[in-house]
């Protein structure tokens, strides 16, 4: 009796701050870019949005890939910042990043960071009908208080780090630290956008030997 290959791992993500944090834990991977749809459902909760993005993104890596990634496990995983009913993804550009970090200035931060593994082993195809994989979530929560900030302060610090991918427009593992008052968390890298703890924990379950 064949024993079956173990599975591929595959990072669904552009970030090269999530593929640093993978690195760490000495597992070979695999990086594949995802391509859905960010936009968030009307009245959603935040925890709730970063969930479902972290699976859509590992979905959409395995719908992309289904014979490739036929047999893996697909690491999606999202962020999504909360200050007093607002959310706040991804600003996208110097004009967005300025007015975020204004409204959050002395301001409490809720960071949610949704992580899915995707487990696509046993994934076969059968005439029209194909199974979707199995998806593991987890969420992560860190709590940032920001500084009062200038508006010197404010452009000084997107010229010299324009933090136009990050929710909330503040890169904690850059300059971004010096923005910040206090921390509070379970996870110092899920602020950083992949809490590896809790994937660690996704991953031993799956039955992958971190250790």
């Amino acid at each position: 009796m064949s024993i079956p290959p173990p599975p591929a791992l595959v990072l669904a993500s552009t970030s090269s701050f999530r593929r640093e944090l993978l690195a760490r834990l000495g597992l070979l991977f695999q990086v594949a870019a995802p391509v859905c749809d960010e936009t968030p459902c009307p009245g959603e909760a935040p925890k709730a949005l970063a969930l479902r993005l972290s699976e859509a993104k590992a979905r959409a890596v395995f719908a992309a890939n289904p014979r490739q990634f036929a047999n893996a496990l697909i690491i999606g995983s999202d962020q999504v910042a909360a200050c007093k009913g607002k959310l706040y993804g991804k600003p996208g550009n110097h004009t967005a990043a300025a007015a975020q970090l204004r409204e959050i200035s002395g301001q409490r931060v809720d960071f949610f960071t949704g992580l899915c593994l995707l487990d696509t082993r046993g994934e076969k195809k059968e005439k029209e009908a194909k199974t979707k994989g199995v998806a593991h979530l987890a969420s992560v929560s860190t709590r940032v208080t920001f500084r009062a900030l200038s508006a010197r302060e404010i452009e000084s610090y997107l010229a010299r780090e324009p933090a136009y991918d990050c929710a909330g427009s503040a890169k904690s593992e850059g300059l971004g630290i010096a923005l910040i008052a206090k921390m509070e968390g379970s996870d110092p890298n899920a602020l950083v956008g992949l809490p590896l703890i809790a994937l660690c924990d996704l991953l031993r379950a799956a039955g992958v030997a971190v250790l």
